[in-house]
């Protein structure tokens, strides 16, 4: 067996076990988002869901590995490039930025309890009290 791909086989599936899933509200009417959308609701300009509720946008610091993975794969964009985005709006005076929690435990807490909520975990099996979120292309 040639050693190349089981390297890529084991990387890939590294890779798969540690896939981010944008997670919401059970409430939250919304079954999919593209990218476009994801974007505009992590950098605060989207403050509303389709049916007028609130959108309460829930992140992990900067630092964490899930957070950084969340913002490389499905906002496709670098963690710094959000965090000035969110700077920006704060410093101006034209909104707030999202709520940072600590950890994804609380995150799952945080999203469950909360209507309108979105925020992102690693693959779970507890996510019997969350809504995933397919984001598309």
């Amino acid at each position: 067996m040639n050693i190349k791909f089981v390297v890529a086989g084991f990387v890939l599936w590294l890779w798969s076990a540690s896939a981010t899933e944008v997670v919401t509200h059970p409430a939250v009417s919304m079954d999919q988002l593209t990218v476009t959308q994801l974007r505009a609701i992590y950098s605060m300009r989207q403050q509303n869901w389709p049916d007028g509720k609130a959108i309460r946008v829930f992140v992990l610091s900067a630092k964490n590995p899930v957070h950084q993975r969340f913002t490389k794969e499905k906002l496709q964009m670098f963690p710094y490039q959000l965090d000035r985005i969110w700077q920006k709006i704060t410093y101006s005076g034209l909104g707030s930025a999202p709520v940072v929690l600590t950890s994804e435990q609380q995150m799952r807490e945080m999203v469950a309890n909360t209507e309108g909520a979105i925020g992102y975990i690693e693959n779970s099996d507890e996510l019997s009290k969350l809504k995933v979120i397919e984001v598309s292309q």
